[in-house]
C-alpha cells in the first residue's frame, strides 16, 4: 500500500531541507532559458489550473481527517457509556462483556484500517444476542448502544477509504511537472536571493504535493492524532476519555 512507503514515512519538516537543498543546487546548475510570450501565457494557464485543481482536493481531504476525528471520538463516547452500562452487571458476567470490548479496541488500533476489529465486534454483538438470564435488561439496553454504534464504523469505513484517485495523481503530477520545470528553467539574474527565491517557491509547491500524499494515506500527524481518544481510552482501562 502507498502508505507503506518509506516516503510516507519521512517528517515534512526534514522534506523541506531536503528539497529545499535539491532545489537551490539545481536552480544554480540549470541553464536558463528567456521564454517568449507565448511559452510564459502557457505557464500562467498552468499554474492557474494547478492552484485551482489541488486547492479543492486539498480542502476535502483537510475535512475527511477532521470528519475521522469526529467518527473515533464519537465511537470513544459511544464504548465509554456501553462500558459504564456494565456497571450494573454481577462481576463475571461484566468481565466478559468487557473483555470483548477491550480486545475490540486493541485489534482496531493495532491495525488502524477501514475494518479493524470486525471479527471482535461481531463476538460482541453475538454474545449479547445469545445471552438469556435474569439481567436480560440490561444486556438488551447494552445491545441497543452496540448497534447504535455501528453507524460510527460504517461512518468511519466510508471516509476511510475516500482517499485521492489515481487519476487525479496523474492530473496533479502533470501539473506540478510543466509548472516545476518552467520556474527552473525561466531567466533571472544570477543572484544568490533570487536564487534562494525560486528554491522557496519550487519547495512550496513539492510541499503541497507532499501533504495531499501524507494526507490521503493517512500518514499526516494530525491523521494520526485521530486515534487518540480510544489510545486515551485503552490506556486508563475505560476510566478517563479524551
Amino acid at each position: 500500500m502507498l502508505k507503506n512507503l518509506i516516503l510516507c514515512r519521512i517528517r515534512l519538516s526534514h522534506y523541506f531541507w531536503i528539497l529545499f537543498s535539491m532545489y537551490l543546487v539545481a536552480s544554480v546548475s540549470l541553464p536558463d532559458y528567456k521564454f517568449d510570450s507565448s511559452a510564459l501565457t502557457l505557464f500562467s494557464v498552468n499554474s492557474f489550473l494547478y492552484g485551482f485543481y489541488i486547492a479543492p482536493i486539498l480542502g476535502a481531504q483537510k475535512a475527511r481527517i477532521e470528519e475521522l476525528h469526529r467518527i473515533v471520538r464519537a465511537e470513544a463516547n459511544a464504548l465509554f457509556g456501553l462500558m459504564l452500562s456494565f456497571k450494573k452487571l454481577p462481576t463475571d458476567l461484566r468481565t466478559k462483556l468487557q473483555d470483548h470490548v477491550c480486545n475490540y479496541v486493541n485489534v482496531k488500533l493495532k491495525a488502524k484500517t477501514s475494518n479493524g476489529g470486525e471479527d471482535e465486534y461481531e463476538k460482541l454483538i453475538g454474545f449479547c444476542l445469545a445471552y438469556k438470564g435474569t439481567h436480560q435488561d440490561v444486556i438488551d439496553k447494552s445491545l441497543q448502544q452496540v448497534i447504535a454504534n455501528q453507524q460510527n464504523r460504517t461512518n468511519f469505513a466510508m471516509q476511510f477509504v475516500n482517499r485521492v484517485y489515481a487519476n487525479e495523481w496523474h492530473i496533479m503530477a502533470i501539473l506540478f511537472s510543466i509548472t516545476l520545470g518552467f520556474i527552473l528553467l525561466i531567466e533571472i539574474k544570477d543572484t544568490i536571493i533570487l536564487h534562494i527565491v525560486r528554491a522557496l517557491l519550487c519547495t512550496g509547491l513539492s510541499m503541497l504535493i507532499l501533504i495531499l500524499m501524507k494526507l490521503s494515506t493517512l500518514t499526516h500527524k494530525k491523521a494520526n492524532q485521530m486515534w487518540d481518544p480510544l489510545i486515551k481510552l485503552r490506556d486508563t482501562r475505560f476510566y478517563r476519555i479524551d
